[in-house]
């Protein structure tokens, strides 16, 4: 049985550095629009795009090593490792599509 919640919380403190990492994507991404609005150079636009992506994917790999580590884990021990497996690879492959 494959869960929609996680097996294992994320700590506080995991929680806590997520949600900061985000923030400062989100802030990225505001400043991006707003290069936009001032009409910047398109080069700088492209170079602060691929930062905002290179930060998010940060972010999703901190999340997927949580998954990995505690939530695939527990479910092989629990005898669900087929169908833990089955959705950690697809979520890999749709993670590796960005």
């Amino acid at each position: 049985m494959v869960h929609d919640k996680p097996i294992v919380p994320r700590s506080d403190e995991d929680t806590k550095q997520v949600l900061n990492r985000l923030r400062r994507v989100e802030g990225q991404v505001r400043g991006i629009a707003q290069m936009v609005e001032e009409n910047r150079y398109c080069v700088d636009i492209l170079v602060q795009i691929s930062a905002a992506n290179s930060a998010l994917k940060k972010v999703g790999l901190q999340v997927l090593e949580h998954h990995a580590k505690h939530c695939v884990v527990d479910a092989a021990q629990n005898g669900e490792s087929d169908e833990v497996m089955d959705e950690l690879l697809k979520v890999i492959r749709q993670f590796s599509k960005t």
